[in-house]
């Protein structure tokens, strides 16, 4: 019990800083994911979607067609038998039309998403929607935080909460205050300051190499932000150059969207993860030197930051830059097959999307690496170290 009250006496600052900050995040996302106008579902009209399970192939009309790879063409006729929603327990028949885009092969006891329009008192029309996937994605997701945690131990543990907690913060709270018609990129900004600073804490504490690696990640992507504002500016493009700019403008009549820095948005939070790889990468590696080597000087300690950020640079750059053409992969495809002139190419909003995006990001991965050397150098110098002690003696060999 004594040693139990000693470590609250040393660690309650600690306590309330994090319960402070868990009440204030939970408020934020409380507050930004209440107040949406809900789908209006009534006793005689409504779309929903839920889970259903084949119970039975009553009618197999569909045959290879090899012209699409030998995906199966016509259709088939299924009972099903509906799992979820306010139609649970009930027993449809429909028809699942099979076609190069919409091919979802189903046989009997597989699970899939349907579609249920409602048109009149318990009168509705079933259709196949998709495949079930949940169960699966989170079994993908479950594999990936165990072999995290088996391979990393409790920094791999950390490491996942970091990306959970970085996950949340991008869907449930940056998502929502933009469509409240908040700013897109100082949100994102802040984002990258406040997941920084948590996912490192979670990974080194509170020491000179996690505040060295947060601060030059935020210095880093804020360089990039202001090369991708300029960039886009002198070449014209903005959200409304992008394809789902048309979609977004619908909705725009709904809420306060703001439309423009919306691609700039993006550009920080695909360039985010490879940013804050090479800045623990090097801030690590500073102190792991400065720990062996506590005579080093701030000049020497820095040089050390960037040589090992050298060599670190090029491999993230490509790996933002190889990341992003493997997105928009199937378009350079499709551009290929149409053999378009350079010209036409180097001025197509494609190109300039794409390219924008992958410089800004590869920016931003180059300039943290002197930012995170700097602040790193500064902080391990000016710490406050415990005596070090003395080598031991060396033994004076006898003659």
């Amino acid at each position: 019990m004594k040693k139990q009250f000693q470590w609250f006496q040393r660690s309650w600052k600690k306590i309330v800083t994090a319960a402070v900050f868990l009440i204030a995040f939970c408020a934020a996302l409380w507050w930004a994911n209440t107040g949406w106008p809900g789908y209006t579902v009534t006793p005689t009209t409504g779309i929903e979607y839920e889970t259903a399970r084949v119970l039975e192939v009553l009618e197999d009309n569909t045959q290879v067609d090899d012209a699409i790879e030998g995906f199966r063409r016509g259709s088939t006729q299924l009972r099903l038998e509906l799992l979820t929603g306010r139609y649970q327990g009930d027993e449809v028949v429909l028809t699942n039309y099979y076609s190069a885009l919409y091919n979802v092969d189903v046989r009997e006891g597989d699970r899939v998403i349907v579609r249920i329009d409602t048109v009149g008192v318990n009168e509705y029309q079933v259709s196949i929607y998709n495949y079930d996937r949940t169960a699966l994605l989170f079994a993908f997701v479950a594999i990936f935080a165990a072999a995290l945690v088996l391979i990393g131990g409790m920094q791999g543990l950390r490491a996942f909460l970091g990306l959970a907690f970085t996950f949340v913060s991008v869907v449930f709270l940056v998502v929502p205050l933009t469509l409240r018609g908040l700013p897109s990129v100082p949100l994102t900004i802040a984002l990258v300051a406040v997941t920084s600073i948590v996912s490192f804490y979670l990974l080194g504490g509170w020491q000179p190499k996690t505040v060295g690696a947060a601060l030059g990640c935020l210095c880093g992507v804020c360089l990039a932000a202001l090369f991708g504002a300029a960039a886009s500016a002198l070449v014209h493009i903005t959200a409304y150059q992008m394809d789902e700019a048309e979609a977004l403008m619908l909705t725009q009549s709904e809420n306060g969207l703001r439309m423009r820095g919306l691609f700039l948005s993006g550009v920080l939070i695909a360039a985010l993860g490879a940013v804050m790889d090479i800045a623990m990468s090097v801030a690590s590696a500073m102190d792991e030197v400065k720990t062996k080597r506590p005579d080093m000087s701030m000049g020497e300690l820095f040089r050390s930051g960037m040589r090992v950020g050298r060599d670190a640079t090029g491999t993230m750059a490509n790996t933002l830059v190889l990341a992003v053409a493997g997105s928009s992969f199937n378009m350079m495809v499709l551009i290929y097959s149409y053999r378009v002139s350079f010209t036409q190419l180097m001025n197509t909003d494609f190109v300039a999307v794409e390219l924008i995006r992958s410089i800004a990001g590869s920016l931003g991965i180059i300039m943290a690496v002197p930012c995170v050397a700097a602040i790193t150098a500064a902080l391990l110098c000016h710490q406050k170290r415990g005596e070090t002690p003395p080598p031991p003696a060396r033994k004076k060999k006898k003659n």
